[in-house]
């Protein structure tokens, strides 16, 4: 088989505290809290199990394998979320943006910087635009890509909610103008979290800055053989994934403008992913089989899950042709015979993926494991863990 803080603004008005993500699972305060006037709670921010990672890329000559590892590891970071827990039970969103920086093919006027994709959890879309990303030679301007992705992107002001921002390369960490510590802090007043990985030696990534920068931020110092190659098991269970999740396509019914075009897009990511590996293509199939998969934009199953979605209000000319001769009656029972097919697959790959897992631990080393996903993994968990979250 084929190789893939803030208000801790003490005023008289205003009190505010950072509980993580769930407040019941934390100890009982026996004294009671005092506001002077109207005290400032969580409903006054936007949803608080909300996970955001900005990843930013270096994408000059020498950074290839950097992006062959995001691609490839793209499924192993959204799998672990799926295990992921805030407090006793909430489950969290996921949402990845993308940048690339020290292109030469990128604006210079920009700074050889480009957002890729903004805050999204499309995982068919950053699988895309992961794959679309192609090398050239550069300058590499940490500071700046760190401040552009902070000016640029919704990081919401809730301090509950896990910000991150992972940033790769292997030039030296303080070139530009812009100070990166100046960029830092101005990360630290938001509540986003960087990250530094550097892509070479690990002294090296000491002596260019890399580790003073996430020092700087609180953050986790990784370097990792971005070229290293590695090498995957092939276990008894991947053969039936893959076939599974050829069956758990056929159960998506695209509507509206955007179906065709994003059914042919999941269809182009299974693609992508299998061509890399049979291995990434595994993993991206348990991707698509968890509840962070979703796409109710263009999908009836999806979409008949959401509290608003009216099937009497669905234009006859935007159904496939299969569903367009159909009465509302006939259409539901269509919709919810594919929605038991799906639960049915995707019980199935989740089963035998945790045996893949079991078969895993036990024949593979722990120098076979994706270095960019080993470092993220590390960082992410440790710095979620203050936050509240736990891990099944």
């Amino acid at each position: 088989m084929r190789h893939v803080i803030q208000i801790l603004g003490i005023g008289l008005m205003s009190i505010s505290l950072t509980y993580g993500c769930d407040v019941t699972n934390r100890k009982d305060i026996s004294k009671p809290l005092i506001a002077q006037a109207q005290a400032i709670t969580k409903s006054d921010y936007p949803k608080n199990n909300m996970v955001k990672i900005a990843l930013l890329l270096d994408t000059s000559n020498s950074m290839d394998g950097l992006i062959n590892q995001a691609k490839a590891q793209l499924w192993d970071i959204v799998n672990e979320f799926t295990r992921a827990k805030c407090g006793n039970s909430m489950r969290p969103e996921l949402q990845i943006a993308i940048y690339q920086y020290g292109n030469d093919g990128l604006s210079a006027r920009e700074g050889y910087i480009q957002q890729i994709l903004d805050f999204s959890n499309d995982l068919d879309e950053i699988s895309e635009k992961l794959f679309s990303l192609t090398t050239n030679g550069g300058e590499e301007f940490c500071g700046q890509v760190i401040q552009t992705s902070l000016r640029q992107l919704e990081w919401d002001e809730n301090p509950d909610n896990l910000k991150m921002i992972f940033i790769a390369g292997n030039e030296p960490f303080n070139q530009g103008k812009l100070n990166y510590q100046d960029a830092i802090t101005n990360a630290k007043e938001k509540g986003v979290i960087v990250n530094t990985i550097f892509c070479g030696d690990y002294e090296q990534g000491i002596a260019s800055h890399w580790k003073n920068g996430a020092l700087w931020a609180g953050g986790e110092y990784m370097s990792i053989d971005h070229n290293r190659h590695t090498v995957h098991i092939d276990t008894p269970y991947d053969e039936i994934i893959i076939e599974l999740n050829s069956k758990l396509n056929q159960t998506y019914i695209s509507y509206g403008s955007l179906g065709k075009a994003k059914m042919k897009k999941q269809y182009v990511q299974d693609a992508n992913a299998y061509e890399m590996e049979a291995d990434v293509a595994v993993k991206r199939a348990v991707s698509k089989s968890s509840r962070l998969y979703k796409n109710e934009q263009w999908d009836l199953v999806d979409a008949s899950a959401q509290d608003d979605f009216d099937i009497n209000q669905l234009d006859a000319a935007s159904l496939p042709e299969e569903l367009k001769e159909k009465n509302a009656s006939e259409i539901a029972s269509y919709i919810e015979e594919k929605k038991s097919e799906r639960r049915y697959i995707q019980k199935e790959i989740q089963e035998l993926n945790i045996k893949r897992e079991n078969y895993l631990a036990e024949h593979q080393k722990e120098s076979d494991e994706g270095q960019l996903e080993n470092a993220m993994l590390q960082a992410i968990k440790k710095q979620a863990a203050d936050k509240n979250y736990q891990w099944e």
